[in-house]
């Protein structure tokens, strides 16, 4: 008898965790390894997140919350919802859970049944294919290039909408290509989906915050659509509180009765502590992090720079997130210092062991021409990063 489980099995290992235990093995080994794989901010949490957090432990908050968070976390949700996306939820409507990609996980297992299909534009967050796989529904790839900023088309979408189709996944701004919907792309799409009543969109605004351009847009927005989409949100990106481990979603109460029912057999509510410092998070006006978000941008046009100065690296401009995801393919067919590169696998890896700068190789996101290259690193660390590639590659 087989010991593991054919669903374990099949299941990928998140590529993104892959390469930075790699990067830290190599650490071990006593090599100098720039870590710019991972999507977290370098940045602590801001003081006073920290003190509400010390404050509840002095309160003496230790037992079980409610399965899909304290009433009060989830009246702050409901705020921040109201102030930062003008969307109007109540209480059954919301659920917290341990970070947003249990949220994510909580949705895939709720909804999906043998066979349905999920649309999922290419490039997607790492986990949504697994997630879907692991329910035994169908990811359906919209791939999109660069020249286009990583967008699907409502014609696009259109073409991929089948009888199976049972829902639309994706992220805005977008992991791993910083691409954000407008609002008036959002509609775009919306027209599409108001002919197909029975398809819902799940909707990763984890990034919202970290926004270049300004003017976040959400699906459910849309009057026509807000019965039929999932906001999924949290703070382990904007408030750079990646280990607290809080997520939640605002969805149809049908949904988030589901999810909270699922949540209850699997992790019961989530850290109780955390939940109190989000609280404060929540409550607290965006601009006590701006300081991050415009670090971010720094970055983010420093690290074009230097990659624009590199012969064979095709970027565009994110508008948010903290990630580049250029495009390759000119490297493709090569062989660079032994090394022979026939995707963006091989020069990731590549990249690892020549120039030790660990990035994630696209087509673990849906695209095996891009790589994923994280700024949520030091100035100093992007320069000498870069600087290593370039001469990696020369």
């Amino acid at each position: 008898m087989q010991l593991l489980s054919d669903r374990i099995l099949n299941m990928a290992t998140s590529a993104t965790l892959a390469m930075a235990a790699k990067a830290r093995e190599l650490r071990t080994e006593g090599k100098d390894i720039i870590g710019l794989s991972l999507g977290e901010p370098d940045f602590n949490t801001p003081d006073f997140i920290k003190e509400a957090a010390i404050q509840a432990i002095n309160e003496n908050y230790n037992s079980y919350s409610p399965v899909d968070g304290y009433g009060d976390l989830k009246e702050a949700i409901i705020t921040k919802f109201k102030r930062d996306n003008n969307l109007t939820y109540t209480p059954a409507q919301i659920v917290v859970s341990t970070g947003a990609k249990q949220s994510l996980a909580n949705i895939a297992a709720v909804m999906t049944n043998k066979g349905d299909e999920v649309i999922m534009p290419c490039p997607y967050w790492v986990s949504y294919a697994d997630l879907i796989k692991l329910n035994d529904g169908i990811p359906v790839e919209v791939k999109t290039t660069i020249d286009t900023d990583f967008k699907m088309t409502p014609a696009q979408l259109e073409a991929a909408i089948t009888p199976k189709t049972k829902m639309i996944w994706f992220s805005s701004p977008c992991n791993p290509s910083g691409s954000i919907y407008s609002k008036e792309e959002l509609r775009g799409l919306a027209d599409v989906l108001v002919k197909y009543p029975d398809v819902y969109v799940v909707s990763d605004e984890i990034y919202e915050h970290i926004n270049y351009v300004g003017g976040h847009a959400s699906m459910a927005q849309f009057e026509d659509m807000y019965d039929r989409t999932i906001t999924v949100n949290g703070v382990s990106k904007a408030f750079a509180m990646t280990g607290w481990r809080i997520g939640y979603i605002g969805a149809p109460e049908k949904i988030a009765r589901a999810c909270n029912k699922m949540q209850g057999q699997i992790t019961s509510g989530a850290n109780c502590i955390a939940q109190r410092a989000t609280i404060t998070a929540l409550n607290e006006s965006p601009s006590r992090v701006q300081y991050m978000i415009d670090e971010f941008k720094v970055r983010r046009d420093l690290i074009l720079d230097l990659l624009n100065d590199i012969e064979g690296f095709k970027t565009n401009t994110p508008e948010g997130a903290f990630y580049v995801f250029p495009n390759v393919t000119h490297f493709f067919g090569k062989t660079i210092k032994g090394h022979t590169i026939k995707d963006a696998a091989d020069f990731s890896m590549f990249l690892l062991e020549e120039a030790l700068v660990a990035t994630v190789d696209g087509g673990a996101f849906g695209n095996p021409d891009c790589i994923r290259i994280s700024y949520a690193a030091s100035q100093e660390q992007i320069i000498e990063a870069i600087k290593r590639i370039k001469e990696a590659v020369s």
